[in-house]
C-alpha cells in the first residue's frame, strides 16, 4: 500500500453559480483561479499562490433535480478506485458516481459512508507520496472534520477503508468526544457524533487564512454568512464556519485572530 493511500488530495466545490462562487472564495480565502476545463465540462482550479489546491464546477442539472445542494467534497487517495468503491458498498456505503476517468489527471468515484456523508475516492496518474502541506501558508487545507450520526462506527468504517488511526481525543463535555484521526502518523482531521440539531452527517473542510478577524470581515463583505465563531480551539488556533452566497458550508482556520 502506497504512503499516499488515505491522504486527502483535493477539495471540490459543486455549486449552482460557479462564477459567483469563484469571486467569493478569491475574495475571502485569497485564492487565485485558473481555467482547468475538460471537453464537455467547465472547471476552475483555485490556487494558493501558483499551486492548485481546490476546484469549483456547476452542479449538473440532473443532480439539482435529484435534490443535490451546493457543497464541498474531499478527494481521498486510494490504491485502486474500482476496488475501493466495492469496499465502500461492502461496508454499507453507497456509490453515487461509478469510477470514471478524468483524461490526463486520474480516476475517481463519488461515494458516501454508511451514514450518508459524501466524499471522493481518487487515484491520480502520478501516484506516490504526498508532500507535506505548508503549515503556515494561506490557501492550503488545514483540517478535515466529520459530523457523524455515530462517530465510533464512522471511525471504524474509515479506518478499515483508509487505515486511519486514532490520535488525541478531546472531551467536549455534554457535546461528547472529538476524536482526532491520523494518516501516515500525523493528525489530519477530527470526527464526532453530531448534535441532534444537525439534520444529516457531513464533512467540513478548513482552509488557512491570514487572520480570522480579517476573514470574517471579508465573508460579510462578499455576501457570505458566518454561522459559527469565530472562536479559539484547543491548541490556541482560531476557526470560523460559514455559508457562501450559494449556500455551501465552508470553514476557515488561522493561528491568528
Amino acid at each position: 500500500m502506497s504512503s499516499a493511500h488515505g491522504q486527502f488530495a483535493w477539495y471540490e466545490l459543486m455549486t449552482t453559480d460557479a462564477a459567483a462562487a469563484e469571486a467569493f472564495y478569491k475574495a475571502v480565502v485569497g485564492w487565485n483561479a485558473r481555467d482547468a476545463s475538460q471537453p464537455g465540462m467547465t472547471y476552475t482550479s483555485f490556487l494558493a499562490g501558483s499551486t492548485p489546491v481546490a476546484g469549483v464546477m456547476t452542479l449538473p442539472g440532473d443532480a439539482c433535480a435529484a435534490g443535490a445542494r451546493p457543497g464541498w467534497l474531499g478527494y481521498v487517495i486510494v490504491d485502486d478506485v474500482d476496488a475501493y468503491a466495492v469496499r465502500v458498498t461492502d461496508g454499507g456505503g453507497q456509490v453515487h458516481r461509478p469510477a470514471t476517468d478524468i483524461p490526463g489527471i486520474g480516476r475517481f468515484a463519488v461515494v458516501a459512508d454508511p451514514q450518508g456523508a459524501a466524499f471522493v475516492l481518487f487515484k491520480g496518474m502520478e501516484y506516490g507520496s504526498v508532500p507535506p502541506a505548508l503549515p503556515d501558508e494561506p490557501g492550503y487545507a488545514a483540517w478535515r472534520e466529520l459530523m457523524a450520526a455515530d462517530a465510533e462506527s464512522a471511525f471504524s468504517f474509515y479506518s478499515d477503508l483508509f487505515r486511519w488511526t486514532k490520535a488525541d481525543a478531546v472531551d467536549l463535555g455534554p457535546m461528547g468526544t472529538y476524536q482526532l484521526f491520523a494518516a501516515g502518523g500525523a493528525a489530519i482531521g477530527g470526527m464526532m457524533t453530531k448534535p441532534p440539531s444537525l439534520p444529516a452527517p457531513f464533512w467540513t473542510y478548513y482552509f488557512r487564512v491570514d487572520s480570522i478577524e480579517a476573514a470574517v470581515s471579508r465573508i460579510q463583505a462578499a455576501g457570505g454568512t458566518v454561522i459559527n465563531g469565530p472562536h479559539q480551539v484547543p491548541g490556541g488556533d482560531w476557526i470560523v464556519q460559514g455559508l457562501d452566497p450559494q449556500g455551501a458550508m465552508f470553514a476557515l482556520f488561522s493561528p491568528h485572530t
